[in-house]
């Protein structure tokens, strides 16, 4: 079993432009898995950069509202809504709200950095 404390999870600046905490992870978890799970900010205004990975993505919505275009087709997201973003996809997300805009991402499979394409 594996614990985490979002408290005591450090952020980081992601790639594409939001601040990530990473909950679960194969290489930093002693629980035999194949994802990844991540919680993400991004500040009122602020977009993400246009990019893609190679794994699927779901992401869930627990604060705020945006607007998540996946291969320009746009979706129009709020708290508690969930969108599955297929492999390969062409993805950003903006925050069209007022607060900040916090969301969970699961990556399957685990999200790496050498499967991650920034296109802009």
């Amino acid at each position: 079993m594996s614990l985490k404390k979002s408290s005591e999870i450090n952020s980081v600046k992601g790639n594409e432009g939001t601040t990530i905490k990473q909950y679960f992870h194969p290489k930093d978890t002693k629980n035999e898995i194949n994802y990844s799970l991540a919680q993400f900010t991004l500040e009122s205004g602020k977009k993400s950069k246009l990019h893609k990975i190679k794994s699927s993505e779901i992401y869930y919505i627990l604060q705020g509202i945006g607007d998540l275009e996946i291969n320009k087709e746009q979706f129009h997201l709020k708290k508690d809504d969930s969108m599955y973003v297929p492999p390969n996809s062409e993805q950003f997300i903006k925050n069209t709200g007022t607060v900040d805009l916090v969301f969970l991402c699961i990556v399957e499979p685990a999200w790496k950095i050498e499967d991650e394409n920034i296109l802009e």
